[in-house]
């Protein structure tokens, strides 16, 4: 068994007792504040192109914002890769890809 030494316990205790005074302080933003793009590297009526959207119809209905897929087909998903890689800083995008590692 391992034995915990006093003054490590002591910082353990008093995050534990600061924890609860953090939300108050941490004012988070909303998120997410504008449409999301959900990236498909497949064309429209696929497996991924199907789940993509259920996923975004998913996620609309929980945070109240539109999700929105855009297909970009061709090179085997490398195309939507590379449109998703392209944009240097874009909080609202997310990527779906499927297939092999």
């Amino acid at each position: 068994m391992m034995k915990l030494p006093r003054r490590k316990f002591l910082h353990l205790a008093a995050g534990a007792v600061a924890l609860p005074a953090m939300p108050g302080i941490a004012g988070a933003q909303s998120y997410p504040t504008r449409p999301v793009r959900l990236i498909v590297g497949f064309a429209p009526g696929g497996g991924t192109d199907i789940l993509a959207r259920l996923i975004g119809q998913w996620l609309s209905e929980r945070l109240g914002q539109p999700f929105i897929v855009e297909n970009r087909t061709g090179a085997n998903g490398n195309i939507a890769t590379e449109a998703d890689a392209s944009v240097v800083f874009e909080k609202w995008r997310l990527f779906v890809k499927s297939g092999e590692p």
